[in-house]
């Protein structure tokens, strides 16, 4: 005799829940608590903060609220979202707005959404049927490879902070950062469902990092939990936030 529906709806409430404390699940609407996390693990007063996936400029907004001297260099692709980060930060001078998508390649991409100024737009094109969402918005749109930024007008400068959110293009963009990542001191990165859409795994995320010298750790309700190795578990397609810091800098700033 099979057990009735409900005990596996409650298990299934239990498993949420479980998940949702140790961050799986928590990211999103997160963005103060996230800054007051990436500012625990600073060794100094930040200089430099690069916003790769700006989306309407919330995430500058928490860092200049924490950090009002801070110079950041912000990458959005949308026109429309484009828009609102000129009327909210376009003249602040210490924030340096770029309307392109950073890639693995310079060139032209197509955004797409559900809609004009989505927070799901994506340089792939996900599919949602599953939450009736279409993903049938398509917006043409500038693409730059951030090592290319780095060594040009951030002059190969130390990075204190650089936060990712580009919708399952985070590992395509981290391929083409050339030097960049080594010269940076913490990178705020998300992974979640549509990471499902660009068939890209946290295990990639994982060793991409640790490889290159960073501890990884995930935003959770309560603070930072530390991921000392990979686990297949850590596989959890909704919305979560990591941070990894670089090793190298613990020693002292690296100027």
């Amino acid at each position: 005799m099979n057990p009735p529906q409900w005990f596996f709806k409650a298990l299934r409430s239990i498993e949420k829940a479980a998940a949702y404390g140790q961050g799986k699940g928590y990211g999103s609407g997160t963005v103060r608590h996230e800054v007051a996390l990436v500012a625990t693990l600073l060794e100094s007063a930040p200089r430099l903060a690069v916003d790769i996936g700006g989306h309407s400029g919330s995430y500058t907004r928490a860092l200049k609220a924490r950090f009002p001297d801070l110079e950041i260099h912000v990458f959005e692709p949308s026109s429309t979202n484009i828009a609102r980060l000129r009327e909210r930060h376009g003249n602040d001078t210490s924030v340096t707005i770029n309307s392109s998508a950073v890639s693995d390649r310079t060139g032209e991409a197509v955004l797409f959404s559900d809609k004009p100024g989505s927070g799901l737009a994506s340089l792939h094109c996900r599919k949602l049927d599953h939450y009736g969402m279409a993903f049938d918005v398509r917006e043409k749109v500038p693409t730059i490879r951030f090592g290319d930024y780095w060594s040009g007008p951030l002059e190969r400068r130390s990075i204190d902070i650089l936060k990712m959110d580009i919708e399952g293009h985070e590992l395509n963009a981290l391929g083409a950062f050339d030097d960049a990542l080594a010269a940076t001191q913490v990178v705020q990165f998300e992974f979640g469902g549509t990471n499902i859409d660009s068939r890209t795994y946290f295990q990639d995320f994982y060793y991409l990092f640790t490889d290159a010298g960073f501890d990884l750790h995930r935003i959770t309700p309560l603070g930072l939990e530390r991921i000392d190795h990979y686990r297949e578990a850590d596989e959890f397609f909704f919305t979560i936030n990591y941070l990894a810091t670089n090793r190298r800098f613990a020693a002292g700033p690296h100027r």
